[in-house]
């Protein structure tokens, strides 16, 4: 992965089994301090968020895994690219606002 490889994930307990934190020493991986349970601060989260949105406006609905697969491809392919950057844009927003409100509760 090369010294500067710094792994992000949400810090959920699911996330930090023994075996998972072993790996990731054994590798020499950096783990991003993070907060948790602070999905506002993960863009990923928000295009799980508008991609889980489009799927379920579809109608009809897909009916079976290759369907929901290939929906799920087109709709990852067509979130408009002003939408990533927008919410890659927000980042500094939104971190300033969850320092501001000490951890607790932010508009996002």
């Amino acid at each position: 992965m090369g010294a500067e490889f710094l792994f992000m994930d949400d810090n959920a307990r699911p996330h930090r089994p023994n075996i998972v934190e072993e790996c990731l020493q054994s590798e020499d991986i950096t783990r991003m301090e993070w907060p948790r349970n602070r999905p506002d601060l993960n863009p990923i989260e928000h295009v799980w968020d508008m991609l889980g949105r489009r799927i379920a406006a579809h109608h009809p609905p897909p009916t079976c895994l290759l369907e929901l697969w290939r929906t799920l491809l087109d709709e990852w392919c067509n979130i408009p690219q002003i939408r990533l950057i927008n919410l890659i844009r927000s980042m500094p927003r939104r971190c300033k606002a969850c320092i501001a409100s000490i951890g607790r509760h932010t508009p996002y």
